[in-house]
């Protein structure tokens, strides 16, 4: 693990964590949830993640979108913050070499993962994703061919799973997995999401073979 700092394109710089795997199979970028609720990159779905990476193969980095941490910038409502989301793609995908990327994040940082155009990005892990950051029509995600799963707690309070069903009817490649007895913060059941992560890695990893 190592400390980083990563430039945007519109100036500012990010505080980031990265981990990469000898031999990995993928690399992760993993986006945290709101800041104004206080979240930050150590939050409890983005450390379940990025420390679960290495198991699995995967090569993981996260980090503070601006305004959060010591990361420079002021909070945005998620538009300057896609910046980032890219420039934490591009970091990567220079350390990690030529292994399908990922995208991963919870509530907030969902949302804004799914603004990515970048085709780099092989598949998504989306945890408790809330559909409000971005209107979902300008999720630009909703069209690539890659895999988009949606781990959607049944008791979320933000976003039901009959409303995540709906929003994505007509999205390519998306699939919703309802967790059982949690809610939006996902309390006893962060390793279902390790086992998304490992389930996503096996399928993008078997189509790129």
């Amino acid at each position: 693990m190592s400390e980083t700092l990563i430039p945007t394109a519109d100036g500012e710089t990010l505080q980031a964590e990265l981990h990469l795997v000898d031999g990995a199979r993928a690399a992760i970028v993993i986006a945290h949830p709101n800041p104004k609720m206080g979240g930050d990159m150590h939050a409890p779905v983005p450390a379940v993640l990025y420390r679960a990476a290495e198991a699995i193969g995967v090569s993981a980095l996260r980090f503070n979108f601006r305004g959060v941490g010591s990361s420079t910038g002021t909070h945005d409502e998620g538009v300057a913050e896609q910046l980032d989301m890219a420039a934490a793609f591009d970091h990567l995908g220079d350390a990690a070499g030529d292994v399908p990327l990922l995208a991963g994040g919870w509530s907030f940082g969902a949302d804004v993962s799914l603004s990515l155009t970048d085709p780099r990005v092989a598949g998504w892990l989306l945890a408790a994703a809330p559909f409000k950051v971005i209107d979902a029509e300008f999720m630009a995600a909703r069209l690539a061919p890659g895999p988009k799963v949606f781990a959607v707690p049944a008791n979320d309070h933000i976003c039901s799973p009959e409303l995540a069903t709906t929003t994505v009817a007509e999205w390519t490649n998306a699939h919703i997995v309802v967790i059982d007895d949690t809610d939006h913060f996902f309390g006893g059941r962060l390793n279902d999401l390790v086992s998304l992560l490992g389930q996503l890695v096996d399928d993008v990893t078997a189509e790129t073979a």
